[in-house]
């Protein structure tokens, strides 16, 4: 069983319970893929082989007790490096954070242990998390398996490449404005960005941020398959007393009829045709499952969502986030931050009670189109995945971007979950939709992700291409 890394996370989880196999050979299996793939993608950029079966001896002597080992018994999964894990530097992508070793863990990791899972490696983001391409001067730049002209995707970039590689067969990833949807859009898998407060979520040897990531900011899961999304969540829900935005709220709500809005054109996207596309194939697929499904000419307020949520990660504490930068240097966190300077700083005061002012009233906006749909269908992006870099080729690039990622950008601001449903591929580019519903109802998003999975081909572990 040399290929146990093709297999789902469900599947392996069931064989490593029932003693088919062990969680040594599913790390053994995890770390071989890694040294054959990593090379050609740098996804991952620190792991230690001993440490991961040290962890897989751990399952198996509590499988051996009789205990049970969790939800995610012997999984190999893979942590972004901008979280907290105990002798690992938190580097979020900066050479200033290089000494920042951990003393303690971020809930995440916590509860993947918890539940059994083996953290395999710590993956690639672009310095700060700032960006929706992945590249920093301390790791590196992350390529797209499928293309390396493409980009991976960001900030969770390491994520998405890692997982579409068959290095684990879970990723954990960060969202504030698109970092889980887009790399598992670009990379063609699926990702899902939880509501605010499912998932704690706290660096404990780092500094308190800010109450705008605080606010917008969450962990979630990237993964092949949507039940491997469905059991990543369950185990990443659960509770941990640090952080406290997190909600005790069910994993399943109460059941409500099978109707899917379906929008092609947000207020304004004006996606390219393939986008149009397979978000359309998308609302096909759904009816064929039995949903019904209605097309809408419009949603609540995404552009001044969006750029709420861009003044609240961005603007709050503008200059320092800028000092960082430019004592760290990297071209992609300055581009990102004197790039939208006009439309985030000042951010005084005034600002922040607007702020928190019109978010209540966009997210009753929300909330009232979910009390007559189970869920909202629509473009991840506007545009297939970006050429790698892109934001950084001149001003009208930098805006094509922004412009494009108007969906990604606007939910956080409301707190809603969003779950990315990769649905094929044009030529080398993957496509996939975005599944959008009311806090806390991931499970219509991930109803709704797998019948739009089942229409199609889900997503295989692929080699990379160089």
């Amino acid at each position: 069983m040399q290929d146990l890394w093709r297999l789902s996370a469900a599947d392996l989880a069931a064989l490593v319970k029932s003693k088919k196999i062990s969680a040594h050979e599913a790390a053994t299996s995890a770390l071989a893929r890694l040294d054959a793939v990593n090379p050609k993608i740098n996804a991952v950029v620190d792991h230690r082989p001993d440490d991961v079966l040290k962890q897989a001896a751990a399952v198996d002597v509590a499988i051996a007790r009789g205990e049970d080992p969790g939800l995610l018994a012997g999984v190999p999964v893979t942590v972004k490096v901008n979280i907290d894990q105990v002798g690992y530097a938190n580097t979020n992508g900066l050479k200033l954070q290089k000494d920042a070793i951990a003393t303690a863990n971020n809930p995440v990791i916590d509860n993947f242990r918890k539940a059994g899972a083996v953290i395999l490696g710590r993956t690639n983001c672009p310095a700060v998390s700032y960006r929706w391409f992945t590249s920093n001067l301390i790791h590196g730049d992350t390529k797209n398996p499928r293309d390396p002209s493409l980009t991976p995707g960001g900030s969770s970039g390491g994520a998405g490449s890692a997982v579409a590689s068959g290095i684990g067969h879970i990723a954990h990833g960060t969202d504030i404005a698109g970092s889980i949807r887009y790399p598992a859009y670009a990379c063609g898998v699926h990702g899902l960005r939880p509501t605010l407060g499912r998932v704690a979520a706290f660096n404990p040897c780092l500094p308190e941020r800010a109450i705008g990531p605080q606010m917008c900011a969450v962990s979630g899961p990237l993964a092949r398959t949507i039940q491997d999304v469905r059991i990543a969540l369950a185990a990443l829900s659960a509770r941990d007393p640090r952080d406290p935005w997190w909600v005790p709220a069910p994993l399943e709500g109460p059941a409500v009829p099978k109707r899917a809005a379906l929008c092609l054109n947000p207020d304004g996207l004006d996606p390219v045709a393939e986008v149009r596309a397979a978000v359309a194939d998308a609302g096909e697929r759904l009816r064929r499952a039995g949903w019904t499904v209605e097309e809408i000419p419009d949603t609540p307020p995404l552009r001044e969502a969006a750029d709420w949520n861009t003044k609240l990660w961005l603007g709050d504490l503008y200059e320092a986030q800028l000092a960082t930068a430019e004592k760290e240097g990297d071209p992609g966190a300055l581009a990102c931050l004197r790039g939208k300077r006009a439309d985030v700083f000042p951010f005084d005061q005034a600002a922040f009670s607007k702020a928190l002012t019109r978010r209540a009233t966009l997210l009753r906006e929300w909330l009232l189109l979910f009390e007559k749909y189970a869920v909202l269908v629509m473009p991840v992006s506007g545009e297939l995945p970006f050429p790698d870099q892109l934001d950084r080729k001149d001003e009208a690039s930098f805006k094509r971007v922004w412009h494009a990622q108007l969906t990604q950008i606007a939910t956080p601001f409301v707190g809603l979950p969003g779950l990315t449903v990769s649905t094929g591929l044009v030529g080398k580019s993957a496509v996939g939709v975005q599944v959008v519903s009311g806090r806390y109802r991931e499970d219509l998003c991930l109803a709704a992700g797998e019948a739009i999975e089942a229409g199609g081909t889900p997503p295989m572990p692929i080699d990379p291409v160089s």
